[in-house]
């Protein structure tokens, strides 16, 4: 069985930086593609950028330019750097790997909050 362990979260200014760790039981390179969602109470859940196999990123509007996200295939990690960051970031992040059509496996959250 596949884990994710999501780490990073923790509270900071507006305008702050913090930067998530996505760590693999198993070889990234398994995975079509890997990324992160944010989920706030009683909101829908958003995806917050994803990294594919090859290395191709895309990116929540409200993030672009903001964050950014990495693969370490060596360490089995994905990297999500978060800078300028905003109050209305504030969420839990989770993180996923897609190993197909069918298959997804998901961290156990990690919370970011922004203080104004």
């Amino acid at each position: 069985q596949v884990q994710l362990v999501d780490s990073g979260g923790g509270i900071v200014q507006a305008g702050g930086s913090l930067r998530l760790s996505c760590d693999s039981s198993e070889s990234i390179s398994s995975f079509v593609e890997m990324g992160w969602y944010r989920q706030a109470p009683r909101k829908p859940r958003e995806l917050v950028a994803s990294i594919t196999r090859g290395g191709s990123t895309s990116y929540l509007a409200a993030v672009k330019g903001r964050f950014n996200i990495t693969r370490d295939d060596a360490k089995n990690t994905v990297h999500l750097q978060m800078n300028s960051l905003k109050p209305e970031d504030t969420n839990i992040y989770y993180c996923y790997a897609e190993k197909s059509e069918w298959i997804m496996y998901w961290g156990q959250g990690t919370q970011v909050t922004v203080s104004s």
